[in-house]
């Protein structure tokens, strides 16, 4: 029977799950709509969709893990959680160029890279959404070997009676997934880190230019700075919660008994959950309908 502390965080990780589903599978409705009244997407919708499956699909794989693991069916748990890990690297790609686009479109800066970037960006994205596929193929692909080399040694314990192997077998499984999540996930976060900071910067020099020539002005460009930083700001905060639970998970692995465990869960899932909220809130046509419905 599980603690009260278990139990308790049990409970707020379903709800927060299926909140999170709501969030995800309503945008997929509206710009799936959207897509089919007009056979296209903007490139940042086209982002954003990509981002509401593939959270949708976390959530619900996530659910589904750990009911299985609860009950005992560890082996399709960890044949789910390949998927989970292809999932879960596509969304940090996914939110790492929706942060360069954001960045790109917006900044004011005037070099010739930029520049470039700019006019031709929407037309990288279906490019930039394949490079985070194949990376998440990579992902689970490391995943995958991680727990049949894993799953080796385990076998190799029960085999030989060997009860120090199964500290090694742990010991391997925690720094082969410390390894591929600083090579799979640190690459998207400064991205990500960049990206914010650039805004930053292309923020207060256009602040300090309009106060030179116009004090007291505020112009559409500088609202859309402000729109898109705030909205990054909340992503930065949450990516970091995310990335860090997921560290700290690689560097001690805890069993689901443990209220550590749920609490590492809820965590991570109200992040993603907070996150989707923004993305509507930032969103034009999700905040319209938003509007419109109640």
């Amino acid at each position: 029977m599980p603690s009260t502390p278990t139990l308790i965080f049990m409970i707020i990780f379903c709800l927060v799950s299926l909140a999170s589903l709501l969030h995800n599978g309503f945008m997929i409705i509206v710009l799936g709509r959207e897509w089919m009244r007009k056979r296209a997407l903007s490139a940042a919708d086209t982002i954003v969709a990509s981002l509401a499956s593939s959270r949708f699909c976390l959530h619900g794989m996530t659910i589904l893990i750990n009911l299985l693991a609860s009950f005992g069916f560890c082996y399709q748990a960890n044949l789910l959680g390949i998927l989970w890990d292809f999932t879960n690297t596509l969304i940090l790609w996914l939110t790492a160029w929706l942060a360069v686009f954001y960045c790109v479109k917006i900044s004011s800066f005037s070099h010739p890279a930029l520049f470039w970037l700019k006019w031709r960006i929407s037309r990288l994205v279906p490019r930039l959404l394949l490079c985070s596929v194949i990376m998440g193929g990579l992902s689970a692909i490391i995943s995958a070997t991680g727990n049949i080399i894993a799953i080796q040694m385990t076998i190799s314990q029960g085999s030989l009676g060997n009860c120090t192997l199964g500290h090694m077998t742990l010991d391997f499984f925690r720094y082969c997934y410390l390894a591929h999540a600083v090579l799979m996930w640190l690459t998207p976060f400064f991205l990500f880190l960049v990206s914010i900071i650039l805004l930053m910067f292309s923020l207060f020099r256009h602040v300090v230019k309009l106060r030179d020539h116009r004090p007291g002005a505020c112009d559409f460009h500088t609202q859309a700075h402000t729109m898109a930083l705030k909205s990054l700001t909340f992503f930065f905060i949450f990516y970091i919660l995310f990335f860090l639970s997921l560290v700290i998970f690689a560097t001690k692995i805890k069993t689901m008994q443990s209220h550590w465990y749920w609490a590492r869960e809820v965590i991570i899932y109200m992040g993603i959950s907070l996150n989707s909220i923004m993305l509507v809130l930032s969103n034009p046509k999700l905040r319209k309908t938003v509007k419109m419905r109640f």
